[in-house]
Order: C-alpha cells, then structure tokens, then sequence
C-alpha cells in the first residue's frame, strides 16, 4: 500500500501542497481529479523521489520510499521522455533492463505488453513514426513492461482517441486485478467515475475528499434531480420557484432542469412543478455525479 502523509511543498511564495494525505491499496484504482495547478503532478513527481517535500512522508508497504523500491514502480510522466528516432521494440526492452530485467526476459515482456497495448506490427517502428496517440501507448509500455506493483500515470487519456481510451482502461483494470495498485490524474471526470474504485479530489494543494467514489458522491447529503418536460408551457424556473435550480437545457421542444434536493420530501414540489408545466417524461433521482461534487468542493 502506498501512503501519503501530511505532504507539504511551496515553491517560494508558492504552496503547491498542504498536509496532502491519502493511501492507494493493491487492487484499487484510485483517480486523482483537481484542477490545474491543484499539486496532482507535485504529488507524483515526490512519490518518486523528483520532487522533495518541505515535510511530510511517503511510504510503500510499510516503510519510507527509497530508490530500491521506486525502482519498482510503473511511472506515465505528464511530460513525456522517449527517443524519437530509437525502434519502439528495442525502446521498451531498453527501459525494462533499467528495471532490472534480464535481456532475454525484457525481450519477452516487451513483445507482451506491446501486442496488449496493439502495437505488435509496430514493434521495428521508429516512436517518430508513430501517431501521437500511439507515442503515447508506447509510453504506457514504458511504464508496464516490468510489471510494476504501483502504477503512477499523470494524465494517461490526453489526445487518446475512444479505442485507445478503451485499451488503456481496460490494461489498467487489469494491472488492477492481478494486484497492482494503480494511480492516475485525469479531468475526464466520467472516465473517473466509471473506472475508478476510489477517488482525490485535490484543490489549492489541499486534499479535498478521499474514499471510495460512491462514498464522495454521497459526502454532500444532497440527492440530484434530472427532470425531462416536453413542450413546456410557461418559464422552467417558474415551475420549479423554490427550489435549488443547477441549469435548466432546452431542445427539441423539451427542457431538461437540474435541480438539487436536499431531502426525499422535496420529490413531490419537484413532480407538481412539472405537471404545471408541461408534460413530465421522465426524472432521475441520484446522487450527485462526480463532477457535480468535484465543482462544488474546488469552487
């Protein structure tokens, strides 16, 4: 397990992080969602050993972080550092063997990892050759090939069409089952929501909410309300006068209103509003979506 306690670091005036403290569990996938500037990348970059913390500590498995068992990690950097002009087969080879795999064992792992990320045709390819997204996969291969026990990946879906998103998701899902414990920052909020086992939110340096992302979509007590109204007769807003209006959508002839309840109670004003409206087509009670809940806790 990895665990980050009351992690601090300012760059001059700058604070980048305050007391960040949360934990990542083999098997878990953990997002780790702030806006930019939040300390996501500070945070990663310190659980390697490239940034050093003001104060604070990083453990894995028990005991500090240091550079035998950083050696043993899988790290996606936001700024990427591959060889252009250096054949991706050998590339992913290179990088395991500075993991500590043997030639003839990196060689393997290579052919591996590369037909999971689809990239076997590709293996004599110079990474110049290749699309951005597929540099891109070969960045993961980087990350991967030594089977790593922590997988640290600072914005993995960046410029990934929908199939390449599909494969990483479903490569780190699988890193995640067979026992890794896996980190990885994104504002694709969505994704987050329906990969993640756990979620950071992060903001201004400091840990806004941590647990399991079911957990944080009920923390704020409020349920969300999604209410369809077809061919509405008089003002959206009107209708719902009194309650806690997010937005209202409208197209097609139909308005969609967003509102947000702070009890069950409130079901019956949101139905009578509708009713008085126009025709009621559907609504959808649930808690608030990751998003909701990341905008209110970085507002």
């Amino acid at each position: 397990m990895l665990e980050i306690s009351q992690l601090a670091k300012s760059y001059g005036d700058i604070v980048a992080l305050t007391d960040a403290t949360f934990t990542v569990e083999p098997e878990r996938l953990v997002g780790f969602v702030g806006p930019n500037g939040a300390g996501k990348s500070t945070t990663m970059r310190s659980i390697f050993g490239l940034v050093a913390p003001d104060h604070g500590t990083i453990s894995w498995k028990g005991k500090p972080a240091e550079h035998a068992s950083r050696r043993q990690f899988g790290y996606l950097p936001e700024q990427r550092g591959l060889y252009p002009k250096m054949k991706i087969g050998d590339q992913v080879s290179y990088f395991a063997q500075l993991k500590g795999v043997s030639p003839r064992e990196a060689q393997t792992k290579t052919s591996t990892i590369l037909e999971m990320l689809d990239l076997g045709d590709r293996v004599s390819d110079p990474l110049e050759a290749l699309s951005h997204g597929n540099q891109q996969r070969v960045q993961l291969a980087v990350a991967l090939v030594h089977e790593p026990e922590l997988l640290i990946l600072d914005e993995p879906f960046n410029g990934l069409d929908p199939v390449a998103v599909s494969v990483l998701r479903d490569v780190l899902r699988q890193r995640a089952t067979e026992g890794a414990a896996v980190l990885f920052s994104s504002h694709q909020l969505d994704l987050v929501e329906q990969l993640c086992d756990d979620v950071v939110v992060i903001a201004r340096g400091e840990i806004q909410a941590t647990g399991t992302v079911r957990d944080v979509r009920r923390s704020t007590g409020t349920q969300l309300a999604v209410v369809e109204i077809e061919h509405p007769e008089t003002d959206v807003s009107d209708a719902f006068a009194g309650l806690a209006i997010i937005d209202v959508e409208h197209a097609d002839g139909r308005s969609i209103a967003r509102l947000e309840l702070q009890s069950t109670s409130e079901l019956g004003a949101v139905v009578a509003g509708a009713r008085n409206c126009g025709q009621l087509v559907s609504l959808n009670y649930q808690p608030p979506s990751l998003t909701d809940i990341f905008k209110e806790l970085v507002r």
